[in-house]
């Protein structure tokens, strides 16, 4: 089921989502499972998967060069997405990034999606590789998440990259996308980030999942902006809690997001990592129930393999 489906079923109630991370190359899917037989209790509508594209490492040779090797530390997203589907029966969103694959591969993994029963994707530009300075596409590969909407959009008409194609099967993909209270850390300010958001939800996309944030009131004024603007498709709010106090400085500077002055002196006062960990689920319990009670359509919990953490809030919260 697509979904945009779930939030209509559901008729004005929050729904929970988690998403999770694919354990590192040579682990195994029992990782995964014991996070979410920890959490099918909320009855998630569905549940995210992340990708990762492949990053490069040096290896020295005997000569005494070094020889680049690019190495995939979490594979397995359309495979996890499947066997969480058939686990728990529940829909599995499986994301797409423009990194790592170029156009012939994006449609090829569309297909293989397709074929599996899985019509949900949730489509992204991706993040720079470590130690590059910017994002840098594959060969052949889509610069910007509009472009992977684009194709997406594509193909639920039947359109492929091979114009010999004709009366090819229309897919029929429900297409998320990111969107940004505070504005994706590198667009030069918030108007130009929602205009590029807009122009996502205009080429197809059909729902937005939100950027982790910590102050309600940028999620609503996010909204109302959308609104105002006749954008009209659900957005859903992404949540993660602090657990650690190094991350009132890496948060800020990886995803450009402001944390309240009052959160911050609470992280700050904690004597340990313990006390660290009760302040940040605390607070994004309070940030849940009023997001709830403001009636968002979903809220969509950054697990980051914390089942724990993610599961005291969301018992809190329901």
């Amino acid at each position: 089921m697509k979904v945009t489906e779930h939030w209509k079923r559901a008729k004005g109630k929050t729904l929970l989502s988690f998403e999770v991370l694919p354990p590192l190359k040579g682990g195994s899917m029992q990782a995964i499972f014991k996070t979410l037989d920890a959490l099918m209790e909320f009855k998630p509508p569905f549940i995210d998967v992340t990708y990762h594209r492949e990053e490069f490492i040096y290896k020295k040779r005997p000569s005494g060069y070094y020889e680049k090797t690019a190495i995939r530390k979490r594979p397995g997203t359309v495979g996890i997405c499947a066997a969480i589907m058939h686990r728990y029966h529940v829909d599995a969103v499986p994301h797409l990034i423009c990194g790592g694959f170029n156009m012939e591969e994006t449609e090829n993994a569309l297909i293989d999606l397709n074929f599996l029963g899985i019509n949900n994707v949730l489509a992204l530009r991706g993040d720079a590789r470590q130690f590059e300075d910017k994002f840098h596409p594959e060969e052949g590969g889509h610069q910007y998440a509009i472009d992977l909407v684009r194709q997406i959009m594509a193909m639920n008409q039947g359109i492929y990259l091979d114009s010999n194609i004709v009366n090819g099967e229309k897919t029929d993909f429900c297409i998320g996308v990111a969107g940004y209270p505070e504005k994706h850390y590198e667009s030069p300010n918030a108007e130009t980030d929602f205009q590029y958001t807009k122009m996502k939800v205009e080429a197809g996309s059909d729902y937005i999942v939100t950027q982790m944030f910590f102050d309600n009131s940028k999620y609503f004024d996010y909204v109302a902006k959308c609104r105002q603007e006749n954008v009209a498709v659900p957005i859903v709010a992404g949540l993660k809690p602090i657990t650690k106090k190094y991350q009132l400085t890496s948060i800020p500077r990886k995803f450009y997001v402001n944390i309240p002055s009052d959160l911050v002196k609470a992280v700050e006062a904690a004597k340990d990592d313990d006390a660290v960990r009760e302040v940040g689920i605390e607070w994004c319990i309070q940030q849940s129930k009023e997001l709830k009670a403001a009636g968002v359509p979903g809220l969509h919990y950054y697990t980051m393999g914390d089942t724990e953490t993610t599961r005291r809030i969301a018992e809190a919260v329901l």
